[in-house]
């Protein structure tokens, strides 16, 4: 029978784990505004207009999915954001080692 493994967070690796995930929130959606300002800048049709619209409509989708800040999920989310280069790896510092290398050796794929 499988059975899941249960990863226990502590206190302080919590206030870690949160922090770095708001730290890559931040950062995407640093990216995200920039990309809407430029495409914005140089709207001149309807088509572009509606281009823009599909952009943050699927912008929006990828935005809610990623950033689900879930425990018994976050180590995958983070080797995405460090593969992403949303997050740095120095950022989860003070996480449990096997955590860490969970996430680093993760982010590789």
């Amino acid at each position: 029978m499988n059975q899941a493994v249960v990863v226990t967070w502590s206190e302080s690796e919590q206030v870690i784990a949160r922090s770095a995930f708001q730290k890559a929130y931040e950062r995407a959606v640093a990216q995200l505004t920039a990309a809407v300002q430029a495409q914005a800048a140089s709207l001149s049709t309807v088509e572009s207009v509606w281009a823009l619209h599909d952009f943050l409509s699927i912008e929006r989708h990828t935005m809610e999915g990623r950033f689900d800040f879930r425990l018994e999920e976050i180590l995958f989310v983070f080797a995405s954001l460090v593969k992403e280069n949303l997050l740095q790896l120095q950022e989860l510092d003070g996480l449990d080692a096997e955590k860490l290398a969970k996430v680093a050796a993760m982010s590789r794929f």
